[in-house]
């Protein structure tokens, strides 16, 4: 399966505010049960290094509705650990929408910035977290996010997304024509997946940034989990 140029309609300004604030219900849905949240949360558990005592900030960039900050409080919490989390948006109604969904975790700020260009000096965070985010771009240019990121973190980088496969396309394609009829949800979820990169892919552009040493790890189902651990 060649990879996809083609944009989401999440990516297309001026999406119908009700069509929207749908799809960002139905991403949490897909991303509670398709494994984001656990992806993620191994991904910072890894970062920490075992450090179960760590207290860190973290910038979430990206965050859509700001589901996995949320995740990532509920997982500090019951480890006792401090989290100040840091949350960019850039499309206005889904940065109002993270505001509504956080205004009850005092760990959560959420700001309206693009994640190409974060408003912050460098080494302003232990980590950087990118979500379901990285694929939405062209090679040349993850590899600059990644070097730019890498930039405002002390410790390390994270990376959750998708891999390129026929059969995550057709059973995502399958899933969200069964439980939504909304057309943003079914045009969007399985041209993601067309328009994620394969394993040796991902590989291939952690390696091109060249900040640090990294690990690509495949995860389910049809994820990647990346990380950079930044030069000292």
């Amino acid at each position: 399966m060649k990879r996809s140029v083609e944009l989401e309609m999440m990516d297309v300004p001026g999406q119908p505010r009700d069509l929207l604030i749908d799809d960002l219900r139905n991403l949490r849905t897909i991303n509670r049960y398709l494994g984001c949240y656990r992806n993620v949360l191994r991904a910072l558990a890894s970062a920490l290094n075992g450090q179960s005592k760590c207290d860190f900030t973290l910038l979430d960039v990206g965050t859509g509705n700001a589901d996995i900050p949320e995740a990532i409080v509920h997982w500090s919490r019951r480890r006792k650990l401090a989290a100040r989390i840091s949350c960019l948006e850039r499309e206005e109604i889904t940065a109002e929408q993270a505001v509504d969904q956080t205004r009850s975790f005092g760990e959560i700020t959420v700001l309206r910035a693009d994640a190409t260009s974060p408003p912050f000096r460098p080494a302003s965070f232990d980590f950087v977290l990118a979500s379901q985010l990285l694929h939405h771009f062209p090679n040349e240019q993850i590899v600059a996010l990644l070097r730019s990121w890498a930039t405002l973190a002390r410790r390390a980088v994270i990376v959750s997304d998708l891999v390129r496969h026929p059969l995550a396309y057709h059973g995502i394609r399958l899933l969200t024509n069964a439980f939504t009829r909304n057309i943003m949800t079914r045009t969007d979820a399985p041209l993601s997946v067309r328009r994620a990169l394969t394993l040796e892919e991902w590989r291939a552009v952690f390696r091109e940034a060249n900040v640090g040493r990294f690990s690509v790890e495949s995860a389910l189902p049809f994820r990647m989990r990346g990380l950079i651990w930044l030069k000292t």
